[in-house]
């Protein structure tokens, strides 16, 4: 993985490997997909309870006195905490089939399939939670899922966090552990990367070819 380069570049290496790597919302989609699925899973009085129980983490982390981690950790747990995986997958058959496809960003849908096409690995790097990015995966054909997964106690969701919150550094981390993991003997990796925020600046940086908000990116450093 190199300097960032024009996007419409093939590799030279026919023993690398090529690697598109999606954020999910903003990217994929249109705009955010967490708090839709809350509220459409819920209910309103019960997504207003979950913001309620959760305002203090959040109005510390709209003014930088906590960690995204944190704050969306509480949220996860006043909204899920007990669920089971039967409700959940209820939730998300809906979400999934019935949300999300007014939901899709047309370019990143197109740009995705181009890569598909050409027979590039492409995977979602995104921080929203595995109970439906799986899902959302396998509908597009995704060769993997990189996502902030949840916990489970037998099939009831604690509510907490499995994994860290897939965001920012962690993105490029769980990005380098699955390659090790899949691909250890290749000789290369040319990486396509596509994101919209902040975030997504560090997985951005490590592409070869990477676009920010649908325009070519040009290296920068982390701003959140």
């Amino acid at each position: 993985m190199h300097e960032v380069a024009e996007a419409t570049s093939e590799t030279k290496n026919p023993a690398a490997i090529e690697v598109a790597a999606f954020d999910f919302d903003g990217t994929l989609t249109r705009r955010d997909t967490l708090l839709p699925y809350l509220w459409r899973s819920l209910g309103w009085p019960n997504f207003l309870l979950a913001l309620l129980q959760s305002a203090p983490w959040l109005a510390a982390y709209a003014f930088r006195i906590i960690s995204n981690h944190r704050a969306k950790a509480r949220l996860l747990h006043a909204s899920l905490g007990g669920r089971s995986m039967a409700e959940v997958g209820q939730w998300t058959a809906d979400f999934v089939g019935q949300y999300l496809p007014g939901q899709w960003n047309p370019d990143a849908l197109a740009r995705l399939r181009w890569h598909q096409a050409r027979g590039h690995r492409c995977l979602i790097i995104s921080a929203s939670p595995g109970i439906y990015l799986h899902r959302t995966g396998e509908v597009l054909h995704m060769d993997a899922v990189l996502c902030t997964e949840l916990e489970l106690e037998g099939e009831v969701l604690t509510g907490r966090m499995q994994t860290r919150n897939c965001h920012g550094e962690e993105k490029v981390r769980r990005l380098k552990a699955w390659l090790a993991e899949h691909y250890p003997a290749a000789q290369g990796v040319v990486l396509h990367a596509y994101g919209d925020s902040a975030g997504d600046i560090p997985l951005l940086n490590l592409a070869d070819y990477a676009h920010y908000q649908g325009q070519p990116w040009v290296r920068k450093t982390s701003r959140a």
